[in-house]
């Protein structure tokens, strides 16, 4: 299961604990492409509201949620700190669009716009300082136990929702635990206290009552796609929203091969620079935990994509294989290629053959190609 990492203030993680839902916002924006083709929105809101849309589809039923309070010194908020722990109701964020009938509006003083009710897991009172999670290293081996996710998410920032590995999370559940000398709050009512900056348990009833739109990034994209537009960032929130839950079964065939997933991500950051690997699974097939970087590309493949991935490759091995002992199966899904003869097909598949030999200690890189038909995204491994 992932961990989702929700950023909150002191208000709003009142209001996220009262009614028990995680959120994320999108400022003054109104989502206009939701199950719609079209939208009026500029390119560069429209690919920053589809980012938010593929963080916010990659939550499952009973992943784990924490919520970290934002640094504030106005408000006596002298660190970050991170609560927890609490887990996923259902499957998928869900939308409450940005307009007056948004649910809590006013109280949140902000508009969450895409939204995940929870449940209680195991509740703890304090939190842990971001120096103790991030900082702290005299529990430490070596630099790659660090949280890194969170650090990249600090370092970068601009995201209401990161996943943090699953390694990540055990560490972070036991600060907790330690934390709080392994003392939780019982109940399903809880509220934030300012003054002393805790999780309490609380009295009253608060129902949550809001919208529950169903996203659907897929006509937006099909459109982008016929336009011959970029959609790269639309495909990373199909392939998030669908995988592994029956809803694209050509999709599900070419990327998991009967196998179930433990781990989900997207955008995972892999250094301190700007690299991201698009979306990143985590299967199990026995004994064998297998990870599975993934370029997507809304156009063709080209001999460049191995640069980028062989990066993700040398990340995996170096912080990511030491805390997670996996096999690694990296992956490019990319628009199809309709002429196999052509000399440019010929040095893709010799760069992929180039790769696979220069890298003997994972897997083979698995090409995946899509196209559309009978208006959805058909994929299919290509075996070459």
């Amino acid at each position: 299961m992932t961990t989702h990492v929700f950023i909150v203030d002191t208000n709003t993680f009142k209001y996220h604990l009262e009614y028990l839902f995680a959120g994320t916002g999108a400022k003054d924006n109104y989502i206009d492409f939701n199950n719609n083709p079209n939208t009026s929105l500029n390119h560069a809101t429209e690919n920053n509201l589809v980012g938010m849309i593929a963080d916010s589809q990659r939550i499952r039923k009973g992943d784990f949620i924490i919520f970290y309070l934002q640094q504030n010194y106005s408000e006596k908020v002298w660190e970050g700190k991170f609560y927890g722990i609490f887990k996923a109701k259902e499957d998928l964020s869900f939308l409450d669009n940005n307009d007056p009938n948004q649910f809590l509006k006013q109280e949140l003083i902000k508009s969450l716009t895409f939204r995940t009710l929870l449940e209680p897991f195991e509740i703890y009172a304090k939190g842990v300082t971001e120096w103790e999670a991030l900082d702290e290293i005299k529990h430490i081996q070596s630099p790659n136990q660090m949280l890194w996710s969170l650090i990249y998410r600090k370092l970068k920032g601009n995201r209401g929702n990161t996943m943090i590995t699953i390694y990540e999370s055990e560490r972070l559940f036991k600060l907790l635990r330690d934390k709080n000398n392994r003392q939780t709050l019982s109940g399903y009512k809880f509220t934030f206290n300012v003054q002393t900056q805790e999780i309490k348990q609380d009295n009253t009833t608060h129902n949550y009552t809001g919208r529950k739109e169903k996203i659907n990034i897929l006509p937006r994209l099909i459109k982008k796609y016929i336009d011959n537009k970029a959609f790269e960032t639309h495909l990373q929130a199909y392939v998030v929203q669908n995988i592994g839950r029956g809803t694209n079964k050509s999709l599900d065939n070419s990327l998991l091969n009967g196998l179930s997933f433990e781990w989900l991500g997207n955008e995972v950051s892999c250094g301190v620079g700007m690299q991201r690997i698009d979306v990143m699974l985590s299967l199990i097939k026995g004994n064998i935990k297998i990870v599975l970087p993934i370029e997507l590309k809304s156009i063709e493949a080209s001999t460049d994509n191995i640069i980028q991935i062989q990066r993700y490759v040398n990340w995996l091995e170096q912080y990511y294989i030491p805390n997670r002992i996996s096999d690694i199966q990296p992956v490019l899904i990319s628009k199809k290629i309709s002429n196999k003869t052509s000399e440019n097909y010929r040095r893709i598949i010799e760069s992929f053959k180039q790769f696979n030999k220069n890298n003997n200690r994972c897997m083979p890189i698995k090409y995946i190609e899509y196209e559309l038909e009978e208006n959805n995204l058909k994929f299919q491994e290509i075996r070459y």
